[in-house]
């Protein structure tokens, strides 16, 4: 596991200290203090449509927590994404799926993205998607990587596609806690480039 470092004297796109730095962006580890931030960003209508909706506060924290949680067990996670500026603009990451029992997504390396609606169109999904799954290559042991969203979400199958992502229908499957519009989730993978 990394240590930390100082992220403003690392190259662009070099992994120090547990943090990634691209040309616009820096994906490390939440904190504690960014809870108030995760949730202005998550938690709202239009990021939360195909996701069962706005939650409440306990609802948004333990969807918090759970990112500490996977850090803590894994050593990765979906990960705040900072711009340079400083202001925390998402969460992109990898995540092991392990709250997904019988389905065939369960176990498997999550890669996943939500970026402020301020950002939608902007490319930064793309640029901590790939900085992320560079990462994942690098640090992880999988022969693939996973990631799965609603029918209906076309902004999220379209990245997955633009990724280099292939859809699997074979692992489609429904959304264990139902709060998903449709409960069906469509998926997709990546395998590791040999």
């Amino acid at each position: 596991m990394f240590g930390c470092a100082d992220v403003s004297r690392a190259p662009r796109g070099e992994v120090v200290g547990q943090m990634i730095e691209t040309a616009r962006l820096i994906l490390r580890p939440w904190r504690e203090d960014d809870r108030g931030a995760f949730a202005a960003i998550i938690n709202t209508p239009a990021m939360m449509a195909d996701f069962g909706g706005v939650k409440d506060r306990a609802g948004i924290d333990r969807l918090f927590d759970k990112r500490i949680d996977d850090q803590a067990r894994n050593g990765h996670s979906f990960w705040a994404v900072e711009l340079h500026s400083g202001e925390i603009v998402g969460s992109v990451g990898i995540r092991v799926a392990h709250d997904y029992p019988g389905l065939p997504v369960e176990g498997m390396r999550e890669l996943g993205w939500r970026i402020a609606e301020a950002h939608w169109g902007t490319g930064l999904a793309h640029e901590a998607a790939k900085a992320a799954i560079n990462w994942g290559w690098a640090n992880i042991d999988t022969p693939f990587l996973a990631a799965w969203t609603t029918a209906g979400n076309t902004r999220s199958w379209g990245l997955m596609e633009r990724l280099g992502m292939t859809r699997r229908v074979d692992l489609d499957c429904r959304d264990p806690d139902g709060s998903c519009p449709d409960d069906n989730l469509i998926v997709y993978t990546m395998d590791r480039p040999q």
